[in-house]
């Protein structure tokens, strides 16, 4: 059976009570499998297994309800808590949740980042191995998600712009695999605790401005760590502090809406409302989600106990998300308690068995790895006899390892090298230097584009100066270099208060503003806008890296 499908609910579209039923039923059981996966990744946390942990429980409904909206196109630029999402969408497994959180190095087991991020972190693959774009229309997007707060803010402008761009930019309409004609919406998510970041208003007033398809949705479970909300932001309310942010007739600005993360039948609705605006008429929109809760606290590092009275923590009980959900499909006939319940037991099943899956491959080949280097060290005995009780010794300690990592094959041939000095084989040494070698290629890969398009791979061209060359000031030699990679790449966009007509305090983009005819126009003043400095907006597809 799927494990994204309990078998009792089915995702087929609501075009009728049935499937709409079917609906309310699959995506309570996403919810439940989202919840059962950071339970035990709090364990397998506690336990040793991984080292720290963050997890999106709390968030399931208002997560589940989020994306029954995104299309293939949209993108999803986010943070640490949005696994519900993501297995709402289809775009990831707890297995593969499993993988990361435990570090597995194998893209195949862990396809979002070998490994290299922290847990909850996402990505999709946007280029084709050999560098070109993929067909983006037809995937559901993902920026790479980053751990600093708020950092997805300055990319989600970007992103929503692009698809602005692309249906009001001539040039750019050529471009069928990188937009449906700026149809794309950027679904950005953030916690409430990281709107009080620098880079959460300043991207909140360029979208506001730019009037772009980004919709942002704020998890507001109270806290912001152990800080309550009432301490870092105005009137308690992102929402209320975003007031004179509010699009009227007339004006530029957010379609706002604040509801309760528990209410699944009326963010559904509400939802849909907003995105469709978004999609249609490039109006940008801020849902704030309140009243969600954190079940196990903010993460690993910490109980919620120590911070929440007690009445606090009674009241988070009686709102948690899946309790309101089952209330409220109960009581409008939608299934009955036993059919709720083998739901929930078919998520908890399933997460069990995707949790086991990911650690039995993860370990696999590093027990194969123990048994090797065990194998090597006592290779070691014949030809060191006098240090045979030590070295079997350090075999065996390494062999009785239940959950072994790859540091400790390698302290344990190092130590044994170490013991036998120049009596130690080429055998075991070779080996140790392989251990080695294959280390930095299960963990310094990844880093940077290898592929055909990889920076790395253009050739340096040296400047070449004669008597005869002209002499310039800098900021003419940059004036021209913009002038002619606008006149070359249409898919170059720059804006900013920089491009003004007198084209910064430097005049780098003096003169750029203009339509300069050369059969056709060149680049447009829509290829250079004036709209506030923001220096760290890009406003074209991003290549997530891996």
């Amino acid at each position: 059976m799927d494990i994204l499908h309990s078998g009792l609910a089915e995702t087929n579209e609501m075009l009728s009570f049935e499937k709409f039923k079917d609906g309310v039923l699959h995506d309570y059981y996403i919810a439940c499998l989202s919840r059962e996966t950071s339970l035990l990744s709090r364990k397998e946390v506690l336990t040793g297994k991984a080292k720290f942990g963050i997890f999106g429980d709390g968030k399931e409904v208002a997560q589940v309800a989020a994306a029954k909206f995104f299309k293939p196109g949209d993108w999803r630029s986010g943070y640490y808590r949005d696994q519900t999402m993501m297995f709402a969408m289809g775009e990831s497994t707890p297995q593969q949740y499993f993988a990361q959180l435990y570090a597995d190095p194998n893209a195949e087991r862990e396809p979002f980042s070998a490994g290299r991020q922290m847990n909850c972190h996402y990505t999709s693959r946007n280029t084709e191995e050999n560098g070109e774009w993929a067909n983006l229309v037809e995937i559901k997007n993902t920026c790479t998600d980053m751990s600093s707060t708020a950092s997805q803010m300055p990319r989600s402008v970007g992103i929503a712009l692009a698809s602005k761009l692309f249906r009001e930019v001539d040039d750019l309409k050529q471009f069928k695999n990188l937009s449906d004609n700026g149809n794309e919406v950027c679904f950005c998510t953030i916690g409430d605790a990281s709107t009080s970041e620098g880079h959460f208003w300043e991207a909140v007033n360029a979208a506001g401005v730019l009037q772009v398809p980004l919709v942002i949705f704020v998890w507001d479970d109270g806290y912001g760590i152990s800080v309550p909300r009432e301490y870092q932001t105005t009137k308690g309310s992102i929402s209320k502090a975003l007031k004179g942010f509010e699009k009227e007739e007339g004006t530029n600005g957010f379609y706002i809406a604040a509801l309760k993360g528990w209410d699944y039948m009326s963010m559904v609705e509400i939802f849909d409302e907003g995105v469709q605006l978004a999609r249609e008429t490039h109006t940008p929109v801020i849902f704030h989600i309140e009243e969600l809760t954190q079940p196990q606290g903010h993460s690993t590092s910490g109980s919620h106990e120590r911070y929440k009275s007690e009445e606090r923590l009674v009241w988070e009980k009686e709102r948690d998300c899946l309790k309101k959900m089952k209330s409220w499909i109960l009581e409008n006939a939608l299934a009955d308690e036993s059919l709720l319940k083998k739901i929930e037991q078919d998520a908890r099943q399933n997460v069990k068995e995707a949790k086991d899956r990911a650690w039995k491959e993860y370990q696999a080949p590093l027990k194969e790895l123990t048994q090797k280097s065990s194998e090597i060290i006592e290779a070691l005995i014949p030809d060191n006899p006098e240090h045979e009780d030590e070295l079997r010794k350090i075999s065996k300690d390494l062999r009785s390892l239940r959950e072994p990592v790859r540091k400790n094959s390698l302290q344990s041939v190092y130590k044994s090298l170490l013991l036998c000095g120049d009596k130690a084989t080429s055998e075991a040494t070779d080996y140790y230097t392989e251990l080695k070698k294959d280390g930095a290629t299960i963990y310094n890969t990844y880093l940077y584009d290898d592929g055909p398009k990889s920076a790395l791979n253009v050739e340096a061209i040296a400047p070449v100066i004669t008597d005869t060359s002209p002499s310039l000031n800098g900021y003419q030699i940059i004036n021209k270099y913009f002038d002619g990679v606008f006149a070359t790449n249409s898919k170059v966009i720059a804006f900013g208060e920089d491009l003004g007509q007198i084209g910064d305090v430097n005049q780098g983009f003096a003169g750029l503003q203009k339509n300069t005819v050369v059969k056709n126009i060149r680049y447009r003043n829509s290829r250079t806008d004036d709209h506030g400095k923001r220096y760290w907006f890009g406003a074209t597809r991003i290549k997530a890296h891996r």
